[in-house]
């Protein structure tokens, strides 16, 4: 297998991006990137560390993100597993980017920057839901804004309203198979709703 290790080499492959892919790019939240990503409930985040790299859903009810001011947004770090992935890796190496999903657009809006981690009261109290409040908040400085080609969702067919979920393996399927039986199975199934139920905030 040929290995592509020269920039040169990749661009010659691909040619030069045209101009609005260049001038679609922002450093701060625009009005209409404002509309957009407030409108959106999901969002993945991916962070970088000395062990690797880390991708995590993020979602909420609402807005899955509040903007503090036009070049800075914090994303609430709601209960999860407790891995810490992410946030391990924002604490030691801070670049991160975001792609914001709206269900039924095939458009998706990416936002690269640097972030931090608090724990500040006030800003955790900004997120407070039925006396809940999330540990963390992760404070994203923006340094580009911009709008992904819509061809990977519409080539998935990501919102045609098709369900293939039929016959994948659930989370107990796969936990019993990682520990040779000795946990998961339909018991851990049956009661992960129950559970989230009661740990979604």
């Amino acid at each position: 297998m040929r290995r592509i290790d020269d920039i040169a080499a990749l661009e010659a492959l691909y040619g030069t991006p045209g101009a609005p892919a260049l001038r679609k790019v922002a450093d701060r939240l625009t009005p209409l990137y404002r509309d957009w990503i407030m409108a959106s409930k999901l969002c993945i985040l991916s962070t970088v560390g000395p062990d690797g790299t880390d991708g995590s859903p993020r979602g909420d009810e609402g807005p899955v993100v509040l903007e503090l001011d036009q070049r800075t947004l914090a994303l609430p770090d709601w209960r999860g597993n407790n891995r810490l992935d992410s946030l391990r890796n924002i604490v030691v190496d801070g670049r991160v980017s975001l792609m914001f999903l709206v269900p039924g657009s095939n458009n998706v809006v990416r936002v690269n920057g640097t972030a931090i981690l608090t724990d500040d009261a006030d800003l955790r109290a900004r997120f407070a839901k039925g006396g809940r409040q999330p540990a963390t908040v992760i404070v994203v400085t923006i340094a580009e804004v911009y709008i992904q080609c819509a061809r990977a969702l519409m080539r998935a067919g990501t919102w045609a309203g098709a369900d293939d979920s039929a016959g994948l393996p659930s989370a107990g399927d796969i936990l019993a198979e990682m520990t040779s039986g000795a946990e998961g199975g339909a018991p851990y199934d049956d009661a992960w709703g129950p559970r989230a139920a009661k740990t979604m905030w």
